[in-house]
């Protein structure tokens, strides 16, 4: 897709759904998330697409949420793509229960400062 307006609202949308599926998979239920293997490949798979959309936004737009760190979460997706051997359940959960909700709502601003609240 080539860079732009409408490329930057369709990541957007896309990183919501990702934390969206994430809540309906674990909400906040550690133990749920700690008893299934299935569960935790399902939040796995989504924040790396989540990290891997976040890369292709533009530096305009992110500069337009100060506070998310950026490099951290791209950081955070080659963690998950190439050492998935070693990825640690406790700092999934933590991504999860503390890091999701703030950047959910930097996203939806994001959208909204885009032109419209309304996903594609």
């Amino acid at each position: 897709m080539k860079p732009g307006h409408e490329a930057d609202r369709l990541y957007l949308v896309h990183m919501l759904e990702c934390i969206d599926r994430v809540s309906d998979y674990v909400g906040d239920d550690e133990t749920l998330f700690r008893s299934s293997r299935l569960v935790q490949d399902a939040v796995l798979r989504n924040l790396q697409v989540l990290a891997e959309s976040s890369q292709r936004l533009s530096d305009e737009l992110k500069v337009s949420e100060p506070a998310i760190s950026w490099r951290a979460i791209s950081g955070f997706r080659n963690i998950l793509v190439h050492d998935y051997l070693g990825v640690d359940v406790d700092a999934i959960w933590n991504v999860v229960e503390r890091e999701l909700s703030p950047l959910h709502e930097a996203l939806g601003r994001m959208l909204e400062k885009s032109g419209s609240r309304d996903r594609p």
